[in-house]
Order: structure tokens, then C-alpha cells, then sequence
């Protein structure tokens, strides 16, 4: 249980706190019943906000400028590097559900989270070490003559990188969770806090997100990328002491029931199959009653609860099958918001590429690094989320009478569409800037700079910052909420799989591309020489395959039955 997670011991009587001002089932860092007055709300979760944004800036100080190292440090083909960047990306995402499955059933979300911070430490720590390995490698390589990486050196990066990938992925559906369980559902006010959270926590992180593209991006390109890897790790240190440091505040919450939920779960599964021949029980027949939609879709897990305890005197319940239900449930979802994913991956590879064809000055001394167009994604969520939260949700919750303003399911639909709006706007600048190629007789020069101002870019990283908070928002909001109490943090990383997954999607559809383009003749989408590729096309089929998942998800939506509020 998530309880005790520090000390393991419980006070007596005497030190116990108020009764009246007891949260329900949450203790403090001495396992004591928590204190309403003393632990968690903002208070706590300003730490743990603060936290996040540390790690935001450590990953995205890698991840938005991955795209450059690889292309041009590691000498890679633009088609490789964005698989490999894809594929680096899918593996972080969906490490946290390996993340998540050892703080709920073992661990604990706080232990997790520290554990993973000191990984994150170490493994920033290598990355910056193989940074200066390249640099030693490349004074010989100017005296030898001989430029290609040594494979030693590629590798030392690589398991440096995927170390990252782990430690993100114990990190970031732990810390979410972590947060929200600092907001007590029975409480009125820390229920409207709960809900006013995610909106917050995304963008305060966004600050992190915001700071790397701006500063790191920059050190990489201009002063040493082994200078550029060891200021996150040192960040990282930082964030890990405040994390500790705020642990007097926090609430740990119980789990409930004794014994791993992963295995409960599996468990129904299982002993359905065992008795699926078997007559229908009254428990079934009454499940359309428990979940109105998805207990009829599902009502065969019921059978689950027939039959005698196994060897162990272990039975599956009702509650178990409910959970079993609800979590199958999401998986529409899940699947329908794959496509938002696939477009929202091509900022740090396919958009980045783009911008380093542009005229990037500000001044006729400062040129601006293509990764740092990113940070518009940043400004256009820290500009939109005050709007959303101060404006569109009090006007939305005058009319609909809801607490949030509109669903969560509504918020998520409306992210989906916009996406689809980023990637034909994408699709006719890239169009725009191929015609001024053209004209200028620049198609076979792609060393040369096309004179189109790279401003034309912003509106595909604004629209798709927007759509980042109803759609991200929401999911994370969802996936938290419509989960049972003992898989929070698996609520999260089902969320953040989405992205892992849409990230491997990006990556086989433009292998495949790649593969099909080449062997036509014509020429690939993904040429290296960006003006005699296709990029245009490549957003258009993006926007195809959005608008179908957006018919689906909203087929799904309409078909999905919130979970019922104890």
C-alpha cells in the first residue's frame, strides 16, 4: 500500500490528529492518518509540480533536439533519425506502464518516483559522458581523416539514451498521479481543486518544456551538446532533493484491499474462461446494472465470481470484476486516439527538419536552432491554458451545469479536430515553402537556406499547442479518474502509452513511406534533401488518418459510460 511509504510505522492514539479533520483513507510521512489542515492540496502538490517541470526540462533538453544530434553529430539520414527518434520516444511512453505496474503493485508511487530520479541522474549523467566521448573521437578524426562514429561510441549513447527512457518511465505516470492524490474527492473544494489541477500541472510544466527549448537547444548547437546533457543532470539532482524535502506535506493514500491489483485483475480473466460454460448467475445477469454500457459488452467476465476459492483460497469478486470491466472499457479510447498521437510526434522530428531549411534570424547575428521552434507549442499552452481555465470553463459550466465545463470525453473530441486543422495547415505551408524552393532554383541545393522566413512554421506549432490542452488534458484527467483507486498510476501510463505506441505508428508509416516512395522511382517523401522531397504529402495522409480516428473516437465516445462516484 502506498501508505507509510517512509517510515512504515503507525503513531498511537495520542499523536493521531482530529478525527474531523482526518482524510479518509490517506496517511502522512510518519503513516499517522493525514492531516487535512497539514498535508496535501496545493501546498503538497506544488512540490510535486515543481518536480515535474524539472524532469520536463531534463527530457525535452534530449528529446527536441534529438532529431540534430543524430542527423548531424551521428552522421544519420533524415529517415533514420526520425525512426530512431520515434522509436526512442515510443519506448519512454510506454515504459510507463512498466513504471506503473511496479509502484502499484510494489513499490509504492513515492518510492518509484525517487528511485526513477536517481536512474535519471545517472543515465543523463552517461549521456553527457558519451557527449564528450564524440568530442575526444572527433579531434582524431580531424587528424586521421576518418569521420564516421566509432561503434563503440554510438552504442555508449544509445544505452545512455534508453537508460533515460526507463527513468522517464518510472517517473512521469508516478508524479501525475502522486499530485492528484493530494485532493481529497470527498471534500468540495479540493474536488473543484482536483479538477483545475491537470490544467495547471500541464501548464506549469510546460514552463520546464518551455525553458529546455530555449536555453538547452541553443547550448547544444553553440557551446558543447556534453554541456547541454549535464545541465539536466544536474537539474535532475536538484529536483530530487525538493521532491524529498516535501515529504512532510504529502498524503500516501491507502490502496484498499490487500494483494497486487495487477494480479486480481488477471485472475478474472482467467477464471471467466474456466467457467464460461457455466449458467448464467444473478450477479451477471444484474451487471448491465453496475455499468450500464460496459457491463453489458462485458457481462461474461462476471462469471469470474463463480465457483470455489483457488488452492490459495483466493476468489475473485464483484468489485474485481468491475475493475476488470471498467479498465476494458477505456480501451476504445485508447485505440481511437492513436491517430492524434502519430501527428502530435512529428514536432520533434518532420516540423524540426522543415525549420532548419528556413531563414532562421532574428537578427543578421543571431540565428535561432531549428529545436527551439518547439518552444511555440509551449507559448501557445501557456497562453491557452489561463483562457481555458479562467474563461471557456465558467462560461462552459454556466451552460451545461457541469463541473469541469465540458466532458472530459467533449475535451479530448475537440483536441482530435483541431489536430486534424495542424496537419493540413502544415501540409500547405510545406507546400509554400517546396513552390519558393522552386523559384529561387534551390531544388538540388539543400545546403542552401530557402528565403522564407521561418514565422510561416508558427501557426502548425500554435494550433497544435492548443489542441495539446483539450486533447493531453483530457486524457490525463480521464484515464486518472475512470480507473479503479489501485491503479492510478496505470490510469496515466495506459494515457502516456498512447503516445508510445502513436510514436511507433509514426515511425513504421514512414518506413513504409520510405520503402514505397523509393521503389517507385519518383523520388522518397523523405528525401534528405528536404526541397526535393515531400513532406506536404506526407501531412496530408496525416490529416486522412486523423479525421478517420476522429469518426471513431467519437462512435466510442458516444457509446462510453463514466464511472459512477462512490
Amino acid at each position: 500500500m502506498e501508505s507509510n511509504a517512509i517510515t512504515g510505522n503507525g503513531g498511537s492514539d495520542a499523536e493521531a490528529p482530529l478525527i474531523n479533520d482526518a482524510v479518509s483513507g490517506a496517511d502522512d510521512f510518519r503513516g499517522r492518518p493525514a492531516s487535512r489542515s497539514r498535508t496535501g492540496g496545493w501546498k503538497s502538490a506544488s512540490f510535486i509540480i515543481g518536480v515535474e517541470a524539472a524532469e520536463r526540462f531534463a527530457y525535452y533538453g534530449i528529446s527536441s533536439n534529438l532529431m540534430s544530434y543524430l542527423t548531424g553529430t551521428l552522421g544519420q539520414s533524415t529517415a533514420a533519425a526520425a525512426e530512431n527518434v520515434n522509436a526512442w520516444s515510443g519506448t519512454a511512453l510506454l515504459l510507463t506502464i512498466l513504471g506503473a505496474f511496479v509502484a502499484d503493485s510494489f513499490l509504492g508511487r513515492f518510492r518509484t518516483i525517487v528511485a526513477a530520479s536517481v536512474l535519471y541522474v545517472v543515465s543523463l549523467g552517461l549521456l553527457s559522458m558519451s557527449a564528450a566521448l564524440h568530442s575526444s573521437n572527433s579531434s582524431r578524426c580531424e587528424s586521421n581523416g576518418s569521420c564516421s562514429p566509432p561503434l563503440l561510441e554510438v552504442v555508449f549513447f544509445f544505452i545512455s539514451l534508453y537508460l533515460v527512457a526507463v527513468a522517464q518511465g518510472g517517473h512521469k505516470p508516478c508524479v501525475q498521479a502522486f499530485g492528484a492524490d493530494q485532493f481529497d474527492d470527498e471534500d468540495e473544494h479540493e474536488l473543484r481543486a482536483k479538477s483545475s489541477f491537470f490544467n495547471w500541472w500541464y501548464f506549469s510544466t510546460n514552463i520546464g518544456i518551455l525553458a529546455a527549448l530555449s536555453v538547452l537547444s541553443y547550448v547544444q548547437e553553440n557551446l558543447s551538446w556534453e554541456l547541454g546533457f549535464g545541465i539536466p543532470c544536474v537539474l535532475m539532482c536538484f529536483a530530487l532533493a525538493v521532491f524529498v524535502f516535501g515529504s512532510m506535506t504529502y498524503r500516501f493514500h491507502l490502496s484498499g484491499d490487500e494483494g497486487n491489483p495487477f494480479l486480481k485483475i488477471g485472475r478474472v480473466f482467467v477464471w471467466a474462461a474456466r467457467n464460461r460454460k457455466a449458467s448464467p448467475s444473478s450477479v451477471e445477469e444484474e451487471a448491465c446494472g453496475v455499468l450500464p454500457r460496459e457491463g453489458a459488452k462485458f457481462k461474461f467476465l462476471y462469471k469470474a465470481t463463480l465457483g470455489p476459492p483457488d488452492k490459495d483460497g483466493n476468489v475473485c469478486t464483484t468489485a474485481d470484476v468491475e475493475a476488470a470491466v471498467g479498465i476494458l472499457g477505456l480501451l476504445p479510447i485508447w485505440c481511437t486516439c492513436l491517430g492524434y498521437a502519430v501527428v502530435s510526434s512529428q514536432a520533434s522530428t518532420m516540423f524540426t527538419k522543415q525549420g532548419a531549411t528556413l531563414d532562421r534570424h532574428l537578427t543578421p547575428a543571431f540565428e535561432i536552432p531549428a529545436a527551439s521552434l518547439q518552444s511555440l507549442i509551449s507559448v501557445s499552452i501557456l497562453t491557452f491554458v489561463p483562457i481555458y481555465e479562467r474563461i471557456i470553463v465558467p462560461a462552459a459550466r454556466s451552460l451545461t451545469k457541469k463541473l469541469a465545463g465540458i466532458s472530459m470525453l467533449q475535451r479530448i473530441g475537440i483536441g482530435i479536430f483541431l489536430s486534424i486543422i495542424t496537419a493540413v495547415v502544415a501540409a500547405l505551408i510545406e507546400g509554400r515553402r517546396l513552390a519558393i524552393a522552386a523559384e529561387h532554383g534551390l531544388l538540388d541545393k539543400p545546403e542552401e537556406t530557402v528565403p522564407m522566413s521561418v514565422w510561416w512554421l508558427a501557426p502548425q506549432y500554435i494550433l497544435l499547442g492548443v489542441a495539446d490542452v483539450f486533447a493531453i488534458v483530457g486524457l490525463q484527467e480521464f484515464f486518472y479518474d475512470q480507473v479503479p483507486v489501485e491503479f492510478k498510476s496505470s490510469g496515466l501510463a495506459l494515457c502516456h502509452s498512447i503516445f508510445g505506441i502513436g510514436n511507433f505508428l509514426s515511425s513504421f508509416l514512414i518506413s513504409l513511406i520510405e520503402f514505397l516512395t523509393n521503389r517507385g522511382g519518383s523520388g522518397s517523401w523523405f528525401s534528405d534533401n528536404l526541397n526535393r522531397a515531400h513532406l506536404d504529402y506526407f501531412y496530408w495522409l496525416l490529416g486522412g488518418i486523423s479525421a478517420a480516428t476522429l469518426a471513431a473516437y467519437v462512435c466510442s465516445a458516444k457509446c462510453y459510460a463514466y464511472k459512477r462516484r462512490d
